[in-house]
């Protein structure tokens, strides 16, 4: 940019010159066609052809490469040019008066020229064909506008000078080199990009002036009319001028010497077309014996040829290009694998010659874990090379008939056929090639992906690809929820689950359908109803075990859904966690649960609510702001919130959490241990982790009442937390004798069927309005 700024005002003072000087020098010669002024003028054109040599020098050093020997090319050009003017402007001098043509005019021809190889040349993001092509181009209309100009003009001149030769052939060369020239720089400006546009733009606008002027100032001298062709030739000023300030403004140019396959415009598609049918009308309104007779001859033998050339050119360019689109859309464009499409189209007719030769089948199914964060942390150039490293690295563990494609951002799918055993042994490698770390921007990343994989078998031959794909797919959901590395391979019981947990319900539609499309759907629908704030509370009272008061209630999302009724968590909070959408479900959950709090507090019951939170929103501080936020603007102490965390919290974070945690904790909102004594739940959390309570998961403590050796790691864990300082709370107490029992053991607080199930926000005050509490009369509530 600051070149480009740079380079402006010299540009704008050379096309402001381009457009003063000239009109001087006509006025002056039109006023005054002495010898002394026309000698004078041939003299500044002089000067202004070294000054554009210098400054298309001056670039050409300035650029290296093709742009360098593009710039040479044009300085060549105007250097001739510039002898050419110089030996007429020396015979200005010398009272010489030299009749048109002679050796110098024809110097003069090197300018268009050299355009042309300037052009041509310059790295604009053109391929090797494309330029042949414009070539061809120029050729054409050069030969179509040859054959229009003697038709229409030059003809008559000629004959009443039938023996000058030389004046015939310099008369003919002059405009159809020019109309080569512009041709092809207008064709270039056409397809040049913002940054060339400039530099393209001043070469066609000079291009265009020596072109206009050449002709002009040939009929004039063929038609004997000098003193008007010393007029028009101040288009040469302008021309020159022009040329100067396109090499300066070359020096910014943005050069692209990689090209894409790109289509032709409509213009340069069309252009050549226009003057052919303006060269054959001319043609057929002459006789034949006078065209054979005429330069018309050779400009149509030219034009013949190069219009029959470009055509085959044409033919060639579309068949490249055809198969340039043809390749892309069966590839992924950033990794070049196969698409979705052409893995789909694979596996189909895989399933095909499986029915006929008996063979398996196998559909492999990964996602990378936590892709988005490697996006957020690194940048997407990086989240994009480490796609392009993934798919490589699954290249060199799979055999090479088998396909591997990406599927969607990043999902990669492996299709595999052969025996059984080798689709699991393939599996397997492609799951362990993620234990090496991959490279990616200096920095090495180590990533784990989620790997499902689905079989079909002989024992299976019903099953068709359609299902094979759902198979991967479910199979895929299985692995990312359960956390566990390695490879899942489908199962019926997976499918089971899948159905049970509500994400597909197993109906005649669903099955016609596919799993995969109703889980798209109701996660379509789950995100209106999160953006809507459709998903609502209930609320499961906490007693105080010695005096039966309720002390807490825990909030509990609910789902209202207006085909499949009321939904619990299970149904819907894995689309929750697997799309990322869990910061929002626990934004509206924590500021519901507070606004329904402030009720019941003006309503003079001081008590906490409880909300779950799991490790997506533990993963940044943006919870304890968003919590803060919320107790500030319902006007409630920190002390009316209690955050209820789960295992996951220390599977996927600790140090993060812990951070979050104890920011939150020093704001005084009270921090929960959920479901201790299910999954991996350690004694370390209970030392490790800034809580205050403990709540001890009901598969735990449901055995106390007939396992001894229950009761006795209950009553441990009791006395433990009690000597951290810690207040337990028992999940699910369903029964007197389990009540009685942990009453015993000295648990603080309880919750359960026993005491009352999940109410609206409405029962609970009622609840809480009728105390105090005793458990045989809250069972009967």
């Amino acid at each position: 940019m600051r070149q480009l700024l740079g380079n402006a005002s010299p540009v704008l003072a050379v096309v402001l010159a381009a457009v003063v000087l000239p009109a001087i020098a006509a006025v002056a010669i039109a006023h005054s066609p002495t010898a002394p002024t026309i000698a004078a003028f041939k003299i500044t054109l002089t000067l202004a052809a070294v000054s554009a040599v210098g400054a298309a020098v001056r670039t050409a050093l300035l650029s290296r490469g093709q742009a360098r020997l593009a710039w040479s090319g044009l300085a060549l050009g105007l250097g001739g040019f510039g002898v050419g003017v110089g030996v007429r402007a020396w015979d200005a001098l010398s009272g010489r008066e030299r009749v048109f043509p002679f050796e110098a005019d024809l110097l003069r021809l090197l300018l268009p020229l050299g355009g042309c190889v300037l052009v041509l040349l310059l790295p604009l993001g053109l391929g090797r064909m494309s330029r042949v092509r414009l070539l061809l181009d120029g050729l054409v209309v050069a030969g179509s506008f040859v054959i229009v100009a003697w038709i229409g003009a030059l003809e008559d001149a000629y004959r009443n000078r039938p023996g000058d030769r030389a004046l015939l052939a310099t008369s003919t060369a002059y405009p159809m080199f020019d109309a080569a020239l512009v041709t092809i720089a207008l064709l270039v400006f056409i397809r040049a990009l913002p940054g060339q546009r400039l530099t393209t733009g001043l070469i066609t606008a000079a291009s265009l002036c020596f072109a206009l002027t050449n002709d002009a100032a040939v009929s004039y001298i063929v038609a004997q009319r000098y003193s008007e062709h010393r007029v028009i030739a101040v288009g040469w000023l302008a021309g020159l001028l022009l040329f100067a300030a396109a090499a300066i403004a070359g020096r910014a140019c943005e050069y692209r010497h990689a090209f894409a396959v790109r289509p032709p415009s409509s213009a340069s598609v069309l252009l050549p077309f226009v003057p052919v049918a303006a060269a054959t009308v001319a043609t057929f309104t002459r006789e034949p014996k006078d065209l054979l007779t005429s330069p018309t001859t050779v400009a149509g033998g030219l034009l013949i040829a190069a219009f029959l050339a470009r055509q085959l050119l044409v033919v060639g360019e579309n068949r490249r290009l055809f198969a340039a689109v043809t390749d892309q859309a069966l590839r992924d464009p950033l990794t070049g694998l196969a698409n979705r499409a052409v893995f789909h189209d694979r596996v189909s007719h895989a399933m095909q010659m499986r029915n006929r030769g008996g063979v398996s089948v196998a559909v492999m199914a990964l996602d990378i874990d936590e892709f988005k964060m490697v996006n957020e942390t690194f940048g997407h150039h990086a989240g994009d090379e480490l796609l392009n490293l993934v798919g490589l690295r699954i290249l060199t563990v799979v055999r090479t008939g088998d396909t591997v494609a990406r599927v969607g951002g990043d999902e990669f799918a492996v299709l595999i056929q052969g025996d059984d055993d080798h689709s699991h042994v393939i599996a397997h490698r492609v799951a362990e090639s993620f234990d090496l770390p991959y490279a990616v921007d200096g920095q090495e990343l180590m990533v784990r992906a989620s790997v499902g994989l689905a079989v079909a078998d002989s024992d299976d031959p019903d099953v068709g690809a359609e299902e094979l794909l759902k198979r991967s797919d479910i199979a895929l959901d299985a692995a990312k929820t359960s956390r566990v590395a390695g490879v899942h391979t489908f199962t019926a019981e997976m499918e089971a689950d899948f159905f049970a947990a509500g994400i597909v319900p197993p109906t005649p539609q669903s099955a016609a359908t596919g799993a995969r499309g109703s889980a798209v759907r109701l996660l379509g629908e789950l995100r209106r109803a999160i953006d809507q704030g459709q998903l609502t509370l209930v609320y499961q009272p906490k007693l105080d075990l010695r005096t039966s008061g309720i002390v807490a209630a825990e909030a509990l999302v609910r789902w209202p859904h207006p085909e499949r009724g009321v939904l619990s968590p299970d149904a819907f909070l894995p689309l929750v966690r697997r799309h990322g959408l869990m910061g929002a479900v626990t934004d509206l959950v924590v500021r519901r649960a507070l606004d329904d709090a402030r009720v019941w507090h003006d309503a003079g019951f001081a008590i906490p609510v409880a909300v779950n939170v799991s490790a997506p929103s533990l993963g940044t501080a943006r919870l304890a702001s968003t919590v803060s936020d919320a107790l500030r603007d319902r006007g409630l102490p920190a002390s009316a919130l209690i955050v209820e965390i789960t295992e996951d919290v220390v599977l996927e974070g600790l140090e993060q959490a812990s951070r979050v945690l104890r920011d939150l904790r020093a704001k005084g909102v009270k921090i929960a241990v959920d479901d201790f004594g299910s999954g991996y739940s350690a004694l370390s959390y209970l030392r490790d982790l800034p809580i205050d309570h403990v709540k001890l998961d009901r598969r735990f403590i449901a055995p106390i009442t007939s396992d001894p050796r229950a009761a006795v790691v209950v009553r441990a864990v009791i006395n433990l937390a009690h000597e951290l300082g810690l207040a337990t709370v028992a999940e699910g107490i369903e029964d007197a004798e389990t009540l009685a029992q942990l009453r015993e053991y000295g648990c603080d607080v309880g919750q359960g069927y026993y005491f009352s199930p999940p109410v609206p926000f409405e029962r609970l005050l009622a609840m809480l309005a009728n105390p105090p509490w005793a458990p045989m009369s809250a069972k009967s509530n």
